[in-house]
């Protein structure tokens, strides 16, 4: 067996960008930044940015374009591939992308408050955080919630 599977919590580094197909399906893509801090050998604290371009399709294309804006703290959970390009100044490139099978709204758009909403490529619905158990979630075919402390 064989998997390919990430999970990424960051902040949109961009409004969501929604465009159609020839066959009229809907994508919305966004860029997610996750932000990692460390102290060096040397004793000196440093941060580093991975920037990752996000898809996602269908209805879950149309909720991500309606809630979601630049800053937006959310969960994606999809399938990573990453490409190499030329950038316009002849410098070799890699593109992190992924193909969102889930996402989670961290906070609201617009709102000061950290409550917690998410949609899956086949949901329509939001879900609260810690509105049901994940055993009982999983039997129904519906997300697992976690309780996260952020």
């Amino acid at each position: 067996m064989t998997m390919n599977k990430i999970l990424i919590i960051g902040n949109l580094g961009s409004d969501p960008e929604m465009r159609y197909t020839p066959n009229g399906n809907p994508v919305t893509s966004f860029t997610v930044a996750t932000n990692r801090r460390y102290k060096a050998s040397d004793g000196e604290n440093r941060e580093e940015t991975e920037w990752f371009r996000i898809s996602a399709w269908n209805r879950l294309a149309e909720t991500c374009n309606q809630y979601l804006q630049r800053g937006s703290k959310v969960y994606v959970e999809g399938r990573l591939s990453s490409r190499t390009y030329v950038g316009n100044d002849g410098e070799t490139r890699v593109s992190l992308d992924v193909n969102a099978s889930e996402v989670r709204f961290i906070d609201s758009k617009g709102a000061n408050t950290s409550s917690s909403g998410g949609f899956s490529e086949g949901g329509s619905t939001p879900q609260s955080a810690g509105s049901s158990s994940a055993d009982s979630s999983i039997e129904n075919g519906g997300e697992v919630e976690d309780d996260l402390p952020w």
